[in-house]
């Protein structure tokens, strides 16, 4: 091969070396209650080990068997499943989350309804105003297939 081809090869080894460069993150640098989501997730069996190290920009295997170890629900020393007592910092991490989602819901919900309120009381206006300006009845239930002309005829004989 020739100098300038090694020499190219070189360069694109360097620019790729250059790329996959990483921070070195601590302990510190994770919040509980993103370690209680990783765990969580991979506890219910959505994601695994390294999916979650390239979602969350989690560096070592070792960082997350460690909160599976030490939050997790599995018995690492009998290699058996258990449910671990959640300590109350935790439990009202969950429950406070839950009450916010609840709270949206019920915000969303209440402004649906509130929507279709108006809507109803809007159409029912329309309904009315029609009635009134072409002088017919759209709120009266006829059986299918009878026209309101065609029961005006019935009636006349």
């Amino acid at each position: 091969s020739s100098p300038e081809i090694s020499i190219h090869k070189k360069r694109i080894v360097m620019e790729e070396h250059l790329e996959t460069r990483y921070v070195k993150r601590t302990q510190r640098d994770y919040n509980l209650s993103l370690k209680l989501q990783i765990v969580k997730e991979i506890e219910a069996g959505k994601s695994g080990i390294t999916d979650c190290r390239k979602k969350y920009g989690i560096q070592a295997r070792s960082t997350i068997v460690s909160w599976l170890r030490k939050y997790g629900n599995f018995d690492w020393e009998n290699q058996s499943s258990f449910t671990m007592k959640k300590t109350p910092e935790q439990r009202i991490m969950e429950l406070e989350a839950e009450v916010k989602l609840l709270e949206k819901q019920k915000a969303f919900l209440e402004k649906q309804a509130y929507i279709a309120d108006k809507k109803v009381i809007f159409f029912d206006m329309m309904i009315n105003l029609a009635e009134k300006e072409y002088d017919i009845d759209i709120r009266k239930n006829l059986p299918p297939g009878q026209s309101p002309a065609s029961a005006v005829k019935r009636k006349k004989p």
